[in-house]
């Protein structure tokens, strides 16, 4: 098996959040949505199920973790959360939050706007603010 490379995609797309016991955790570069990609660091991971199941029940811990620490962040309204990889067939799955008023509401958020960039002091704050909370949640 060779060693764990991202994919160029979600790396462009993505920004480094923190690394997990499992997974890298990144922040979409969409400022529309408050969004996070888990990326399991395993290599030819396509499907939940290409994992074992100590790893499936760890990737489970950190969509639990994430999720909550993404509520906690961005006060949403709702998550949604979906390993799609229709388009990356890389194993990543989405942690998305979601507000009445978001631009896609109440679907799905996939090419109903073109992607928001994130002024960099936004982006860097969002993180900084996921950071503490994680930090936080492992005391």
């Amino acid at each position: 098996m060779s060693s764990f490379a991202l994919n160029p995609r979600l790396e462009g797309d993505s920004l480094f959040v923190a690394d997990l016991p499992l997974s890298m955790l990144r922040l979409m570069k969409d400022a529309n949505y408050p969004w996070l990609l888990l990326v399991p660091r395993k290599s030819d991971l396509v499907e939940i199920i290409d994992l074992d199941e100590a790893e499936q029940a760890q990737l489970m811990q950190e969509i639990a973790l994430v999720s909550k620490l993404l509520r906690t962040v961005s006060n949403c309204e709702k998550l949604n959360i979906g390993a799609l990889g229709n388009q990356v067939s890389q194993l990543h799955v989405h942690v998305i939050a979601r507000f009445r008023d978001d631009a896609a509401w109440p679907g799905p958020v996939w090419g109903v706007v073109p992607p928001r960039e994130y002024d960099p002091e936004s982006a860097d704050n969002l993180i900084d603010h996921l950071q503490d909370a994680l930090a936080d949640a492992n005391r």
